[in-house]
């Protein structure tokens, strides 16, 4: 080894730790330990060039959950639904500013890598949710269905436990929202087309961006943006009302297309559009900086301080008042143009959902005495 080469390597191993290479196919850059834990882990140059490698591939475990039940209830001022059902514990679409992240702590785990390759499904689900809706003090109100992971992530396309849920509110003519980036919505069109046409069904399609370079890093193993946009036109053209999520909006890397994407999803078919800006709680502050500095390295700094601006000079603001649309002026600037785009382009809105229709007692499980 030449001196000027055994100098370097010197020098590297006094360096400040830094960010490991990014996985393919995953969103975050790290797997630090979540907020519970006693120990932490954090990644260093050894001397060996090790951070410079690429990371092995990070395969997917699917675990049962044993949850005792299967309807989430919140009482949150800022959230237009009350009663939740998510399938799945974890994301495999690996979105990397996901609000979600910070659950995977109660776990043990971390909101990191392990978030998105360390799943839980629930096998019993619909055999609980039958035995929740026949319980005689339950009132009906619509469900939301994905609010907090993706109903219709990979491993739905073999467990089908969204769709058995989606079988037993069929059945109890019960009404739901769909939240999904997936385009694996499809596949259950055929019972989602006869509840829509009975005021009990709504789907809700995330569009981030148009730029499938950006979603590639940004959500790795969700739908292409383009993909999406055909998702809704073919819902539409079903006749299942879809809603498109402009969400989140990130400050400087996607709120230039807020119109775009606006005008787009309009154009397929879209009936509603809301947005929800970038949040930031908990772990997902550094997940996400640290994912900035390994994409965007020269955009980092001016992506933060718009995010600041948006959050009276934080990385977050939970509270209720402002934590979906932020404050300040920045905010506001992003809240008039969606506003003004969606006024402009007659978006009709979306349709009620029928909760009078409810009936508990059409459960097809159930052998009749006579």
């Amino acid at each position: 080894m030449n001196p000027a080469e055994n100098s370097r390597r010197d020098s590297n191993l006094c360096e400040a730790p830094r960010s490991p290479a990014p996985r393919k196919g995953r969103g975050a850059v790290r797997n630090e330990a979540g907020r519970y834990e006693s120990l932490s882990r954090e990644a260093f140059d050894d001397g060996w060039y090790t951070l410079d490698e690429e990371p092995a591939r990070l395969r997917t475990s699917l675990t049962p959950d044993a949850s005792r039940s299967v309807i989430s209830r919140n009482q949150s001022p800022d959230i237009p639904f009350d009663c939740s059902i998510n399938p799945y514990r974890g994301c495999e679409h690996g979105c990397v500013y996901c609000y979600a992240r910070p659950t995977h702590a109660w776990l043990g785990l971390s909101p990191g890598l392990d978030f998105e390759s360390k799943l839980f499904y629930k096998p019993d689900a619909a055999t609980q949710l039958r035995r929740e809706l026949r319980n005689p003090g339950y009132r009906c109100t619509p469900i939301a269905l994905g609010a907090n992971t993706d109903p219709y992530q990979p491993s739905e396309r073999k467990l089908e436990v969204t769709r058995s849920i989606l079988e037993v509110l069929s059945e109890f003519e019960h009404p739901v929202r769909i939240v999904t980036k997936s385009a694996l919505v499809e596949r259950d069109m055929d019972l989602l087309a006869p509840m829509s046409a009975r005021s009990l069904c709504t789907v809700s399609v995330s569009v981030t961006t148009l730029d499938r370079q950006l979603s590639r890093v940004m959500e790795p193993r969700a739908a292409a943006p383009e993909r999406r946009i055909r998702t809704v036109e073919n819902l539409s053209h079903a006749g299942i009302p879809v809603n498109v999520l402009v969400a989140p909006i990130i400050p400087v890397l996607t709120d230039p297309e807020i119109e775009s994407i606006l005008s787009r999803v309009r154009e397929a078919g879209a009936c509603s559009a809301g947005y929800v800006l970038l949040r930031l709680p908990l772990e997902v502050k550094d997940l996400f900086t640290d994912w900035l500095q390994s994409h965007f390295p020269l955009k980092a700094e001016h992506v933060m301080k718009r995010i600041r601006d948006t959050r009276g000079g934080k990385a977050n603001d939970a509270s209720f008042s402002s934590r979906m649309r932020g404050s300040g002026e920045y905010a506001q600037l992003i809240a008039r143009r969606f506003s003004l785009a969606v006024k402009r382009l007659g978006f009709p809105g979306d349709p009620e959902l029928d909760t009078s229709r409810f009936n508990p007692s059409a459960d097809s499980t159930q052998m009749s005495l006579f």
